[in-house]
């Protein structure tokens, strides 16, 4: 997924908002001084290019809607951010934001009880996936004694 511009970037956080929207839709959710028609259209343009944005025509309008979602181009930015910032370190990116944010002693007993839950759900679906694979192994285990024994019977 291609990063985006300032300017990209502000136009589709509005597009997510609208949810859909004609240009003049976008260019009056945008704080003042407006940019030109022209210019919003332009980069709605561009984002279609780079596929994240499609249109529905009427006649010689059309209305655009956002075909990546919010939470897809965030998550991707994420890993972007981390990777070259960070050393593709999430360690590093939260101790920096405590460090630089200078966070309360109740902000991070927060961030680390949100941590602590994290891992416990990790915990539980590692060990349910480990569960349905033992389940798995050993039905077929199951199958494969039963032919073994169908056979051994056949032979007789």
């Amino acid at each position: 997924m291609k990063e985006l511009t300032k300017a990209e970037e502000q136009v589709m956080q509005l597009l997510w908002k609208l949810r859909k929207g004609f240009v003049k839709d976008v260019i009056a959710e945008m704080p003042e001084p407006k940019p030109a028609y022209n210019t919003v259209s332009t980069i709605i343009r561009i984002l279609e290019t780079k596929g994240f944005v499609s249109h529905k025509a009427y006649g010689n309008t059309y209305e655009y809607f956002p075909t990546v979602t919010k939470k897809e181009y965030t998550k991707n930015f994420m890993k972007g951010f981390v990777k070259n910032y960070f050393e593709n370190s999430y360690q590093q990116m939260v101790s920096f934001f405590a460090k630089e944010n200078e966070l309360t002693l109740t902000q991070l007993d927060e961030l680390k009880e949100f941590m602590e839950k994290e891992i416990r759900n990790r915990s539980f679906d590692s060990a349910q996936d480990d569960n349905e694979e033992k389940s798995f192994d050993s039905a077929q285990n199951d199958t494969t004694q039963k032919r073994n024994k169908q056979r051994k019977g056949k032979k007789k």
